[in-house]
């Protein structure tokens, strides 16, 4: 598809819309494509680019442009493959990696990045007055948990060790056969010490490190201006160590919470990509424009936290009450609409061959009597509760459906909050919520990335219900089970009893719907929707083929 027929595509998309005609002149995207720009709806405003603070997909798409760990993946199998580390050996009883960095590494600065570099990160990163919600993340490598716990001060004690500047040993605390897809995430990314020391205490949160002008970072792309609420911009490091291959001169990351604004924006030729699509537009694009609609798998799930030290919400029967209540199959025929599964159980169908255990049903009688047990007849008593979920018109469609069907069915009353990401973050981060909305993408494809959220106290609880009974099978039956179907006999045990307290809602299993120019390529479908930038090419002209 050249761009005239692109051109006049868009415009036939317009008029099917009932929106105002094109205008001449070139667009944003037809001058990226010709530069080799790329224009990229990320959803929300970044909370921070610190990678051992930051939780989200918005901050995810930044940071892997900005820093780089030990491994990368191929977008296209999601095999690991190498990053820093340019080999790696591992022991016959899979405890002990080696890996062997780059002798040109360079960190932005032009400093070369070494083995010291990752194993003082991850001693960061593992910090507790720093508060990494993903610490956990490290807990395979030998006594990092003690270490992240407070119950071990001597980092010298964890399975990390300097070898020499080009060689990193690390030594797990039992066999992680997703270890090395660990590596990828950027919490577990390396960052440059002096530049973190230089503006304040590296073990705090607030630093001014992570701003324009300031940040030192050793991937493809180096940090060039952060406009709150504007944009980001990235452009191409000459120090990468891989910089020959990288084609984008240039990434704007733009925060558009609103999906509506989005979209247009992305007609107007603003955007190349899109972080998602108005439901309510899909079957427009299917009809009119099926070339810019990619609905692809996901390896995620939509749900609601609930605060289980509200008086209210404390009960296990009021919590399996709401979960019963919601008819999960309307949800995704008539609000969501872009080939999402209703969720009976919290991790997705098939994750790597694991099968979850028996899980819930829509049961609205069975719910009212549920909640009548817990003292509730009717919805008689049950105080006002507050759903919070950040700004989104997707969020606030789902959530009014919700409130609708709890009204109906429990006669109980549920205001709706919705806040900026930053805000509705911290407020969930701190336990200030009641019911919050939620998302989780698999870290990698495994099982365990759904599961081992849930542990008591982990960093991305935050529901105040812990198990000891769920600590044990996901933090040591799981890792010493020796054959996979063991291990996923032990997290099908956890996930039965996590359905059973329903700290957690599970509402459905997410699908990647969203809207990209034909002209964007190296960017193949994946379940977890990871792009490695250095592939990422605009095509001026004509487009043949999608990846």
């Amino acid at each position: 598809m050249n761009a005239r027929h692109l051109a006049a595509l868009l415009c036939a998309l317009i008029a099917a819309l009932g929106l105002a005609g094109c205008g001449g002149g070139e667009t944003r995207v037809e001058t990226g494509n010709r530069e080799q720009v790329l224009h990229w709806g990320n959803g929300t405003e970044p909370q921070e680019l610190d990678p051992h603070i930051v939780t989200g997909m918005p901050e995810h798409y930044i940071l892997i442009a900005l820093l780089e760990g030990l491994v990368l993946k191929d977008p296209a199998t999601l095999e690991p493959i190498p990053g820093v580390a340019e080999r790696w050996e591992m022991s016959a009883d899979g405890l002990v990696y080696t890996f062997h960095l780059r002798a040109d590494a360079r960190w932005s600065n032009g400093d070369p990045v070494t083995a010291s570099d990752f194993a003082w990160s991850w001693q960061r990163a593992l910090t507790p007055s720093l508060g990494n919600s993903y610490a956990y993340m490290y807990f395979a490598i030998r006594n990092a948990e003690a270490f992240a716990t407070g119950k071990l001060a001597d980092f010298g004690q964890v399975g990390v060790e300097v070898l020499d500047e080009r060689t990193l040993r690390v030594t797990l605390d039992h066999p992680t056969p997703y270890f090395l897809q660990l590596l990828d995430h950027y919490s577990m990314f390396p960052v440059h010490r002096p530049t973190l020391e230089q503006y304040g205490d590296p073990y705090q949160r607030g630093s001014t490190w992570t701003r324009a002008g300031h940040f030192v970072g050793n991937g493809p792309f180096a940090l060039d201006q952060w406009e709150l609420n504007k944009v980001v911009v990235v452009s191409k490091s000459p120090t990468y160590w891989d910089a020959a291959r990288v084609k984008l001169n240039a990434i704007h990351y733009y925060p558009v919470e609103n999906v509506s604004t989005e979209e247009r924006m992305f007609r107007a030729g603003q955007l190349h990509i899109t972080a998602s699509i108005p439901p309510d537009k899909i079957a427009v694009y299917r009809k009119e424009a099926p070339q810019l609609l990619h609905v692809e798998p996901y390896l995620g799930n939509y749900f609601y936290r609930l605060n289980t030290q509200v008086p209210q919400l404390a009960d296990p029967r009021v919590r399996r009450a709401l979960a019963m209540s919601i008819d999960r199959e309307q949800i995704v025929e008539h609000v969501t609409q872009g080939g999402q599964q209703p969720a009976y159980t919290f991790t997705p169908p098939d994750t790597l061959g694991y099968t979850a255990p028996p899980g819930f049903a829509y049961d609205p009688e069975g719910a009212r009597q549920l909640l009548a047990e817990a003292g509730y007849p009717n919805g008689q008593g049950f105080p006002p509760t507050e759903l919070l979920y950040n700004t989104s018109e997707g969020h606030r469609k789902l959530a009014v459906a919700i409130q609708q069907m709890w009204k109906r069915e429990l006669n109980i009353e549920i205001t709706l909050n919705n806040q900026d990401w930053k805000v509705y973050l911290d407020n969930v981060d701190n336990g200030h919520y009641q019911i919050a909305r939620a998302g989780w993408i698999g870290d990698y494809v495994d099982p365990n990335s759904f599961l081992d959220m849930w542990v008591t106290d982990g960093g991305n609880n935050r529901t105040g219900w812990g198990d000891p009974r769920y600590d044990a099978l996901v933090l040591q039956c799981a890792p010493a089970a020796l054959e996979r179907e063991a291990r996923y006999r032990c997290f099908r045990d956890a996930e039965a009893l996590l359905l059973e307290a329903m700290p957690v809602i599970p509402i459905f299993f997410s699908t990647r719907n969203y809207l990209r120019q034909p002209g964007v390529r190296g960017l193949p479908a994946n379940l977890l929707g990871y792009p490695l930038f250095k592939q990422v090419y605009l095509q001026v002209g004509d487009v043949q083929s999608d990846d």
